[in-house]
């Protein structure tokens, strides 16, 4: 079985959005509420892990702790 890449293939984020056009997807994604980049050929380009957690109804904020970690550089010298 081949290593799926890390990003969503143009053909699977039309099949999660339902648009065929760019722009309809990219219109899509931001009414859902989804996390995405565009390239530079304006595709929108999904991660892989991330439409697993959202299409399984699981928040990313609830694995990440909703808000953010950070060091605790007060004892350093």
């Amino acid at each position: 079985m081949p290593i799926a890449s890390e990003t969503l293939a143009p053909e699977e984020v039309a099949q999660i959005t339902g648009c065929a056009r760019r722009a309809d997807q990219v219109a899509w994604l931001q009414a859902e509420g989804w996390m995405y980049v565009k390239n530079k050929a304006g595709e929108p380009i999904v991660g892989r892990l991330y439409a697993r957690l959202r299409l399984a109804g699981i928040s990313t904020s609830t694995i990440t702790g909703g808000s953010g970690w950070a060091p605790d550089f007060t004892k350093v010298r």
